[in-house]
């Protein structure tokens, strides 16, 4: 039998250094390497993502391209343009390939990915090679101490990890590659489905992301932002291996901020630059290895703590919490599988009876891209919200921050997040994940998820009592509001005791500061004029605190039947006091699925949307959807 014939399959792990998978493929002493990217049709038209993330992960695919061709000018990243599913078949027979090896994901589309491929492999006589690196332990290995559980605290997490045993440490690059063999792709392309089509609204151009399995020129060249229709990102925040190993270095440099660091602490109104690493987004493509930045953050304690300085700071508010935070939530989702990312079917998500639900695929029983729109006010909010148009200009400036840059501090994370949910406009934590999941850089789905299920309280965190103030709360951070002046100049000139509440300041004042305070924000807006508040927050608060506390008594979770069903309403409804729930809507069995289709997938007439059902005691959402005692 020759040398290996070795297929290097890069997906989140667009780096050399600390690469385990890598190093396996490299241990074979292959006579011919392949490192090669599939441009996966499931990403381009049916997982969602906005220009910023797509330049992004450009960005990390040229780095690591420059980074191969380095090593063997021979080389570089090769990417193919098919489904894996497909094209793994037909490379194993055209290219003679011997081992496949590739990182492990437990993200719940890419294990039925795998899944498939893997039996193509097995089929074709290839040998299959995986090993973890996305997380600092095996999140299978995680689940498995943890008695086939998710891990749903850090202390869960921490007791799981040390049973599988000490986190590794990071293995350095290598310093060659194998030459490429030849890649004939002599072999029919199978076209990708590209309808539906859930990033459409992002292209301003016809797209033409499969010409060839090569590309356009035959050369495997890495895609450009014009073949997949899209105009130009707007991020300043580029990404690569290289980037992320200087900023690594630069942030390390400074001890004291690595070993004092408390996220906590870290302002959310911080911005050129702003007051955390923003090394996420590395992590998310494996631009920057997980272990790597553990071990140096630990370090970095331990060594300016045999200093004798006491004030360095330790899990969950240290730099090595908020990784432990992330492989929680990766375990988690492990143990749980798809259900993890909604409320239905799910037994550890609380079922709380929000506005704008997910529709479900019956055969699946997963969330679809579509949602119920059981009242018109609701709607209207969550569009408000989305576009940075509340009338609340703290929650305004974070959404225009994240839609521009593709990137907010955590505790602005919080805060829009919070505000959304248990904390003013009552509307389903599956809505915001969708806005973030489509906007943000370092979008994990299982930290996506499990962080908007933490700030709804239905999972994870359980004090629904403590909401963020869009008021208060930034006061804290920022009295004189220069975040808000930067990405909400409408107000710039405004005074200072009305940045954050801008419709109390007199006519004057608003006519001093060239602004006028009227509208909600969305349609065209006159030059100079920025929205009401969509309601008086503290009464929001009060009935969404209420209506939380209603559904932790009745203590029904997704996996209920009820839930299902639909009898859950029997058990909320003359509940008393100021609460609400989600109305009804009949189905119209697809009949107006072409009607006001806008860019949430929410497929419904607004103007006919009124709920079919209500209960004599539900109020109207006009009226914030009180039921009073009577």
């Amino acid at each position: 039998m020759g040398q290996p014939r070795v297929i290097y399959w890069f997906r989140t792990d667009l780096r050399l250094h600390d690469s385990p998978a890598l190093k396996a493929a490299l241990d074979l002493e292959p006579a011919v390497l392949w490192p090669i990217f599939t441009w996966d049709p499931h990403y381009v038209y049916r997982a969602r993502g906005g220009l910023n993330r797509w330049q992004f992960l450009l960005d990390c695919q040229n780095d690591l391209s420059a980074s191969i061709a380095k090593l063997n000018p021979k080389s570089k990243l090769f990417v193919l343009r098919e489904a894996p599913q497909t094209l793994f078949p037909k490379l194993f027979a055209a290219w003679k390939v011997t081992h496949l090896v590739f990182e492990k994901d437990t993200d719940a589309y890419a294990r039925q990915r795998d899944q498939v491929v893997m039996e193509a492999a097995r089929a074709a006589g290839v040998e299959i090679i995986t090993k973890y690196g996305r997380t600092l332990w095996d999140s299978d290995e995680v689940v498995a101490k943890h008695g086939g559980k998710p891990t749903m605290s850090i202390t869960q997490l921490q007791t799981a990890g040390h049973k599988v045993g000490r986190i590794p440490r990071p293995i350095p690059a290598p310093e060659s590659l194998p030459d490429p063999g030849e890649m004939p792709v002599d072999f029919d392309q199978t076209a990708p489905e590209t309808q539906p089509d859930v990033n459409a609204k992002w292209r301003d151009k016809k797209e033409d992301a499969y010409p060839g399995v090569a590309g356009p020129k035959g050369d495997f060249a890495i895609e450009t932002l014009a073949e997949l229709g899209y105009p130009e990102a707007t991020t300043p925040h580029r990404g690569g291996e290289t980037v992320a190993l200087t900023m690594l270095d630069e942030i390390i440099a400074d001890e004291k901020y690595t070993a004092t660091f408390r996220k906590p602490r870290t302002s959310p109104a911080a911005f050129e630059p702003q007051s955390t690493t923003l090394l996420s987004p590395f992590l998310h493509f494996g631009a920057l290895s997980v272990r790597l930045l553990y071990w140096r953050a630990q370090d970095t304690v331990d060594a300016y703590s045999k200093q004798g300085k006491k004030d360095a700071s330790g899990p969950p508010e240290s730099l090595t919490g908020q990784i432990l935070f992330r492989d929680m939530y990766f375990a988690a989702q492990a143990a749980i599988g798809a259900p993890f990312a909604q409320t239905a079917h799910n037994a550890y998500c609380r079922f709380v009876p929000w506005h704008l639900p997910s529709k479900l695929d019956p055969e699946t029983n997963l969330a679809t891209f579509e949602y119920e729109v059981d009242n018109p006010q609701a709607e209207t909010w969550f569009q408000r919200w989305r576009a940075g148009v509340t009338g609340f200009p703290w929650i305004d400036a974070l959404m225009r921050q994240l839609r521009e840059e593709g990137w907010i501090h955590h505790l602005g994370r919080h805060s829009v997040a919070c505000f959304l949910t248990r904390g003013g406009c009552y509307i389903h934590w599956e809505r915001g994940a969708e806005v973030f999941e489509e906007l943000l850089l370092d979008h994990e789905p299982a930290c996506n998820a499990g962080n908007w299920q933490w700030l709804s309280c239905t999972a994870f965190f359980a004090q629904y009592y403590r909401c963020y103030s869009p008021i208060s709360f930034p006061q804290k951070w920022d009295k004189n509001g220069d975040f808000v002046r930067r990405w909400v100049p409408e107000l710039k000139s405004l005074d200072a005791k009305y940045i954050y509440e801008p419709w109390k300041a007199p006519i004057a004042d608003q006519r001093k500061a060239g602004v006028w305070v009227q509208g909600d924000g969305l349609g065209d807006r006159g030059e100079g004029t920025y929205p009401k508040p969509m309601f008086d927050f503290a009464e929001r608060r009060r009935i969404c605190i209420a209506s939380i506390k209603q559904a932790y008594e009745v203590g029904l979770h997704g996996d209920d039947n009820r839930v299902v069903d639909g009898s859950w309403r029997e058990l909320f409804e003359g509940g008393g006091g100021e609460t609400e729930m989600a109305g009804t809507m009949d189905s119209d069995d697809g009949e107006n699925a072409d009607e006001a289709e806008g860019d949430t997938g929410a497929k419904a007439n607004l103007s006919k949307a009124t709920p079919s059902k209500r209960d004599a005691k539900q109020g109207t959402l006009d009226q914030h959807f009180k039921r009073r005692r009577r």
